[in-house]
């Protein structure tokens, strides 16, 4: 099973371990495009604020999030599962879950980002500020610019298992699975039961828990039919939509 998580748009700070390795992060067919977008930030942050605060979309308040991208190359990293924050990583709990649920989290998640296309949870990654709704001078909008090498890469990362798509719109423009690999691909969309509407901050952590109900549970639906029975079996309240569309319902916003 490969699960898609969009990033935090918060992120943990660096800290003080090495610097980046990019040949080190995982889907090693995305390396040059990363370092395109790479080469391109760092430069716009170090060479001219206010442009790139305009271009980020930063408020005067996260202007520090500017230097922090001009460092990006000598900054400490830390793994990408410790570095994104947030409701959905908050509910998700990677550093409490047990060695074993934690390593099938190594190697089912993947988080996408503007910056680096997509990274597992254990990735060394420098803290940064970069959205997939960027549109940079020289490359353009990142959620367009991904979608060539995604297309090449992503298919094979998806194995011959269920992908769980759990990305916002922004994340998914990226990549879109297609053919073969559309077919066992599930989205899930959380409603609050009573209203049927989406709420922003139960969606999200109603979906962090997901992950870690199926993490914990050792469950690999193969299918998006299996994913419903199993997620049945783990007590969520379940309604299937078109093919592959789930609706998962919850009584209570917490």
């Amino acid at each position: 099973m490969l699960v898609l998580l969009p990033p935090s748009e918060g992120k943990a700070a660096s800290g003080r371990g090495a610097p980046l390795k990019p040949e080190s992060l995982s889907l090693p067919g995305l390396a040059g495009a990363r370092a395109a977008v790479l080469d391109e930030l760092v430069e716009l942050c170090a060479a001219d604020e206010a442009k790139a605060q305009e271009v980020l979309g930063l408020s005067d308040g996260l202007r520090g999030e500017i230097a922090k991208n001009a460092e990006l190359r000598t900054a400490g990293a830390r793994p990408a599962g410790e570095i994104y924050t947030g409701v959905l990583y908050d509910a998700l709990g990677l550093a409490t879950l047990d060695d074993s649920a934690r390593r099938r989290a190594r190697q089912s998640l993947l988080v996408f980002s503007g910056l680096w296309g997509a990274v597992r949870v254990g990735d060394r990654i420098p803290s940064y500020r970069c959205s997939m709704g960027v549109k940079l001078p020289g490359l353009g909008a990142l959620g367009a610019y991904w979608r060539g090498p995604m297309a090449s890469v992503l298919p094979e990362a998806a194995g011959g298992g269920l992908v769980l798509d759990l990305r916002s719109s922004a994340y998914a423009t990226a990549w879109r699975p297609k053919g073969e690999v559309a077919g066992r691909t599930a989205t899930v969309r959380v409603l609050h039961a009573p209203t049927r509407k989406v709420v922003s901050h139960f969606n999200k952590a109603t979906k962090g828990r997901i992950v870690r109900s199926l993490l914990e549970a050792d469950t690999a639906p193969k299918t998006p039919a299996a994913l419903v029975e199993a997620l049945r079996d783990l007590g969520y309240v379940v309604e299937t939509q078109a093919t592959g569309k789930l609706d998962v319902l919850v009584s209570e916003i917490h």
